[in-house]
């Protein structure tokens, strides 16, 4: 199985450090540019919600990123220092009541991007995955 990582420190800042990433796996896994965008939003979604929900944006705190390739996937695990939340509960951003809310769109975008996202750790872990079929 092959893998790459990166830890970066909590500033919205490094959601570039995290495309250049990507950029770079684009490239060493060998990812089709259909599922490229798709991998690309849905990883600097996931991290921009470690940095600012998980870790609350504090730069002492890291978020780490993970790809890895299984026969016929690619997996990208997102994790962050925080306190977890409560992924079952989650308010649905197509609803009437949420439709003009500024956030609460980026695991519903997780979600429709990706094959599979599953939450680990009490939510302080997202493992995204991505066919390549």
């Amino acid at each position: 199985m092959k893998s790459i990582k990166i830890s970066i420190p909590s500033l919205i800042d490094n959601i570039q450090v995290i495309e250049s990433f990507i950029d770079n796996a684009k490239e060493e896994f060998e990812i089709n540019d259909d599922l490229y965008g798709n991998i690309m939003i849905s990883v600097t979604e996931c991290i921009s919600n470690a940095i600012v929900h998980g870790n609350q944006s504090n730069p002492d705190k890291m978020v780490h990123l993970q790809l890895y390739m299984e026969p016929g996937l690619l997996r990208c695990s997102i994790e962050d220092e925080g306190m977890g939340f409560d992924f079952s509960n989650l308010p649905d951003p197509t609803e009437p009541e949420n439709i003009e809310k500024i956030g609460g769109r980026g695991i519903f975008l997780m979600r429709h991007l990706s094959d599979e996202v599953k939450f680990e750790e009490g939510g302080r872990k997202t493992v995204l995955s991505f066919y390549l079929d």
